[in-house]
């Protein structure tokens, strides 16, 4: 009885704590809109998805421990090969519009799978679900998806190393300095701030025209740190979008578009929702390998996200919820210790 008044205390605090970021996220930005006539639709869909995607989660993860991962998996991977603007075409090179959200919806169906693998104690299903988890990653190459094979091999691989993981802060701190390490990086290169070595084989990989969303963007941010330019308004402003022949407004880095839009705050208020996403799988009651490859495909998520323009796509958005809700519910019937 002890055991279960405590996990439900843990669930309330970190559920406090998503209320209130998700919150203060939706907050300021109406307050930087209304600074500079921006467009906050953009942002309230998004956190309004996330927070839809982990209700629903909650709920599915608690009635359908095994049942609804394996479902969500099923789904990211149906609807990345039936969504034919998602598939990255020929013109479209590394994590950059639909070909970023492909690579996020397969990473997350990755790490669906990964999850009720770990969540069901039949070694038969098991590996089936683990081989359901590898045909997703022979998929994301069979759709020309580079990011998206790497990413799911990165989740598959730490799935399997979080099996053998007694305790999982050493793991949610890993992941943590990973994703700095990523965004650490697209900030350094958007600053050209990296050796020329490295920024000539990145430029290769990324493109000229994204850095220079990129250099637009940095530079907004540091003309307007305080407030940024307003929500929706960095395609009016860069002058690399202005250049491009199909523009979307959008300099296809999550941080350097918050930093760009809703300054410092912003950016601060973005680290917080992820170290929120971190914190909740930290206190889950789930085994920890399950909540250690949810948190592995978040990550590979933010790297994503960093680099491209993944959650502008709702249904990516929906998919973080979703997971995290997964992870983090307490199923009505016991678990297998994961092991």
């Amino acid at each position: 009885m002890a055991g279960s008044e405590e996990d439900g205390d843990r669930r309330n605090v970190s559920d406090v704590v998503g209320v209130l970021v998700l919150g203060a996220c939706a907050s300021w930005s109406l307050i930087t809109a209304a600074a500079h006539d921006g467009r906050p639709e953009g942002v309230l869909l998004a956190l309004l998805a996330v927070a839809a995607g982990y209700a629903a989660g909650r709920i599915s993860g608690a009635l359908l421990p095994v049942a609804a991962p394996c479902a969500a998996a099923l789904t990211g991977l149906g609807l990345t090969v039936g969504l034919p603007r998602l598939t990255p075409g020929p013109d479209l090179v590394g994590p950059l519009g639909h070909a970023g959200a492909t690579a996020a919806l397969l990473t997350l169906a990755t790490g669906a799978a990964c999850c009720a693998a770990w969540t069901t104690g039949s070694p038969a299903l098991r590996l089936l679900l683990r081989l359901l988890a590898v045909g997703i990653a022979v998929a994301s190459a069979a759709l020309g998806s580079a990011s998206g094979l790497a990413t799911c091999i990165t989740v598959l691989l730490c799935s399997l190393a979080a099996g053998r993981m007694r305790h999982r802060g050493p793991g949610i701190a890993g992941l943590a300095l990973a994703a700095t390490a990523v965004t650490g990086l697209t900030w350094a290169v958007a600053g050209n701030a990296v050796p020329d070595g490295l920024a000539d084989a990145l430029r290769g990989r990324l493109t000229p025209h994204r850095i220079g969303l990129w250099h637009d963007a940095l530079h907004l941010a540091r003309k307007n740190t305080a407030l940024g330019v307003g929500p929706g308004r960095f395609g009016e402003l860069s002058t690399t979008a202005a250049q491009s022949l199909l523009p979307d407004g959008k300099p296809h880095s999550a941080p350097l578009q918050i930093a760009a839009e809703q300054g410092v705050t912003g950016v601060l208020l973005l680290v917080a929702a992820f170290c929120w996403l971190l914190y909740a799988l930290w206190r889950s009651p789930r085994p920890t390998p399950v909540v250690l490859t949810a948190g592995a495909a978040l990550t590979a998520l933010a790297a994503i996200a960093a680099v491209g323009n993944a959650l502008s796509f709702t249904m990516v958005s929906v998919g973080v919820g979703f997971l995290a809700g997964l992870t983090t519910a307490h199923p009505l019937i016991d678990e297998p210790a994961g092991k």
